[in-house]
C-alpha cells in the first residue's frame, strides 16, 4: 500500500471524527456560534507563529534541495504573506487583539508537539507530523464546500478548499511517499498530530461563549 494512504487509513477514526465535529459541521451549517469562531481565529493565529518555525526546521533538516526551497518558501509564506491576510480576516470578524491573545492548553500542545518532532525527531517524523495540518484542513474544505448550507463562514470555507491549499495537501501525501523512513514512527507522528488536530477543534467548541 501506498504509504500516505496507509498513514490515513490509521488515523481514519480520528479524522472521520475531526470532520463530524460540531465545530466543523457548524462552519459548513453557519450555526456555529461566533464567539467560538473568533476563539478559533485566535488560536489559530498564535499556531501560525509556530507553524512558521517548524516549517522553517523543514527547511534546515530537508535532505534535498528541493525539499528545502519547498519548506523554505512555505515559511516565509506564512510568516509575511498568510498571517497578514490572518489578521484581515481576523478585523473582518472583530477580532483586533491578535498579538495579545494567550496561547491556550491545546494549542500550546499541539506546538510543542511539532517543534519537538520537528526538533528531535527523523525528518521522515517531521514530515508525517506537518502532514495532518496541510491534508487534513484540505479534506475538511473540500467536504464542506461540497455540503455547506449557509455562506456564514463561506471564506473560510473557500480558503481551504481551494487549489492552492489542494496542491499543498498533494505536496504533503507525495513527500510522506517519497522520503525515507520507519513507517510505524511515521504512523504514530501523523496520528499524533491528527489528534491534536481534534483536540484543537473540541477545545474551540467548548471555549467561553
Amino acid at each position: 500500500m501506498i504509504r500516505s494512504l496507509a498513514l490515513r487509513d490509521a488515523a481514519a477514526e480520528v479524522w472521520e471524527a475531526s470532520l463530524q465535529h460540531p465545530f466543523v459541521q457548524g462552519i459548513g451549517d453557519g450555526t456555529l456560534d461566533e464567539a467560538a469562531f473568533r476563539w478559533y481565529i485566535r488560536q489559530d493565529y498564535r499556531f501560525l507563529i509556530d507553524y512558521g518555525r517548524l516549517l522553517s526546521l523543514g527547511a534546515a533538516r530537508a535532505p534535498r534541495l528541493s525539499w528545502m526551497r519547498r519548506f523554505a518558501a512555505l515559511s516565509l509564506a506564512v510568516l509575511e504573506t498568510e498571517m497578514e491576510l490572518h489578521r484581515g480576516f481576523a478585523a473582518r470578524w472583530g477580532v483586533t487583539d491578535l498579538e495579545a491573545v494567550v496561547v491556550e492548553p491545546a494549542t500550546a500542545a499541539y506546538c510543542d508537539f511539532l517543534l519537538r518532532t520537528a526538533s528531535l525527531g527523523d525528518f521522515s517524523e517531521l514530515v508525517a507530523a506537518v502532514a495532518p495540518c496541510m491534508w487534513g484542513y484540505a479534506e475538511i474544505g473540500t467536504s464542506l464546500a461540497a455540503n455547506a448550507t449557509s455562506d456564514r463562514y463561506a471564506e473560510w470555507i473557500e480558503m481551504y478548499a481551494g487549489d492552492e491549499f489542494g496542491e499543498l495537501a498533494d505536496w504533503s501525501r507525495e513527500l510522506l511517499d517519497e522520503v525515507d523512513g520507519e513507517l510505524e514512527a511515521m504512523k504514530a507522528a501523523f496520528l499524533t498530530s491528527s489528534r491534536h488536530e481534534l483536540a484543537f477543534w473540541e477545545a474551540a467548541w467548548q471555549s467561553p461563549r
